[in-house]
C-alpha cells in the first residue's frame, strides 16, 4: 500500500441530497484516505449542504464550500465549482488530485489500488475504474482502456498541472479533453478494471431526456473531432445496444447536424488533429484483426472508444 502518496479529493455537488452520503460513506470507509477532501455545493437547495456538513464536522479533512445559486445547468458549472475547491488545496502538499462524482459508491481499497498503479509507473498520469450502472459494467473489453471516465478521475498533481485543469465546456466533455490532453503531452491515461465504482444516476438523464442525450452526444462527437468514417463504425456499433438503431440514428443525426451547420469546436485543430489520428490507428487494427484476442490494441479500439464522456452528464 503506497501511503508515501497523498491524495486530495474535489467533489462538484449539486442537489445531490439523495446520493451523496453514498459517496461519502464509501470516502470515510477508505483504507487510504484523502488528505483533504472538498466538497463543493454548486448553489445545490436540496439539503445536500446539510449532509456535507454533518459529515465534515466529524472529519476535518472534509470541507464543505457553498457557490451562489444559479439558474443556468451546464458543465461548465461543473469546473467553476471544481475550481473553487481547487483554490483551497493551493498551500497543501500532495501528490495526487482526484474528482469525485457525488453519486457513486466503491469498496474500502478503491484509491488505495489507484494511488498504487500511479506509484508503480512514474509516466502515469491519469487513472481510474470502469462502473456499473443499473446494474451492468461498462465494457472495457471493446473500448478504449485509455479512457477514464469522468465519474472518478485520479490524476498525478504533475499532469494535472501540466494539462492545466479542466477547460469549461457547456455542452460537456471535459472529462475527455482532459484525458485526450494529458495523452496529447506525453502523459498515460489508463482504466483499470480490477475495481469498479458503482454509479446511481444513469448517465446523461438529468440534464436531458434520455433520447435527447443520443442526438446531443452526436453533437459532442463532432464538436470533440471525431472522423466521420469513427462516427459511421460508431453508429454501426451502437445498433446492438439499447436503444438500438433509434440510438444509432439519433447519434448520427446529431454528428451530421453539427456538421453540415459548421458548429464551432471548443478544442484546438492540433487536438483535432491528434484524436483523428488516434481514432484511425484504433479503426485499422480493429479491421485488421476484428477476431484476436491476442491483439491489445483490439481491446482499446472500438468505435464506442473514444466517445466524449461527462461523467453523469448531468448539470
Amino acid at each position: 500500500m503506497p501511503a508515501s502518496l497523498k491524495y486530495v479529493l474535489i467533489t462538484p455537488a449539486r442537489n445531490e441530497a439523495g446520493l451523496i452520503e453514498l459517496t461519502i460513506r464509501s470516502v470515510v470507509a477508505q483504507a487510504v484516505r484523502p488528505l483533504k477532501w472538498i466538497i463543493v455545493s454548486d448553489g445545490s437547495t436540496d439539503g445536500t449542504d446539510d449532509i456535507v456538513s454533518k459529515y465534515a464536522a466529524e472529519h476535518p479533512w472534509i470541507e464543505l464550500v457553498r457557490m451562489p445559486e444559479r439558474r443556468e445547468r451546464h458543465f461548465a458549472g461543473k469546473v467553476l465549482a471544481f475550481n473553487a475547491g481547487y483554490a483551497k488545496l493551493r498551500e497543501l502538499n500532495y501528490d495526487a488530485i482526484g474528482s469525485l462524482d457525488g453519486d457513486i459508491s466503491f469498496e474500502e481499497e478503491f484509491f488505495a489500488f489507484l494511488l498504487q498503479k500511479l506509484d508503480e509507473d512514474p509516466g502515469l498520469g491519469l487513472v481510474g475504474a470502469p462502473f456499473r450502472e443499473s446494474g451492468k459494467t461498462y465494457d472495457y473489453r471493446f473500448s478504449s482502456l485509455e479512457n477514464v471516465s469522468g465519474a472518478c478521475q485520479l490524476f498525478r498533481r504533475e499532469c494535472f498541472e501540466d494539462v492545466g485543469g479542466y477547460t469549461p465546456l457547456k455542452e460537456g466533455g471535459i472529462d475527455y479533453l482532459a484525458t485526450m490532453t494529458a495523452r496529447m503531452k506525453g502523459w498515460k491515461t489508463r482504466t483499470f478494471t480490477e475495481e469498479a465504482c458503482l454509479h446511481h444516476r444513469k448517465m446523461g438523464t438529468a440534464r436531458h431526456g434520455y433520447l435527447e442525450v443520443w442526438f446531443k452526444n452526436g453533437i459532442k462527437d463532432y464538436s470533440f473531432g471525431n472522423h466521420p468514417v469513427w462516427e459511421l463504425f460508431r453508429m454501426c456499433y451502437q445498433m446492438a445496444k439499447e436503444p438500438f438503431v433509434l440510438g444509432s440514428l439519433l447519434l448520427g443525426a446529431g454528428y451530421f447536424w453539427a456538421l453540415v451547420g459548421g458548429q464551432e469546436r471548443p478544442i484546438s485543430p492540433a487536438m483535432v488533429t491528434f484524436i483523428r489520428r488516434d481514432q484511425m490507428r484504433r479503426l485499422r487494427s480493429v479491421l485488421t484483426l476484428p477476431f484476436s484476442k491476442a491483439n491489445p490494441e483490439l481491446r482499446e479500439g472500438s468505435p464506442q472508444a473514444c466517445a466524449p464522456e461527462s461523467g453523469n452528464g448531468r448539470r
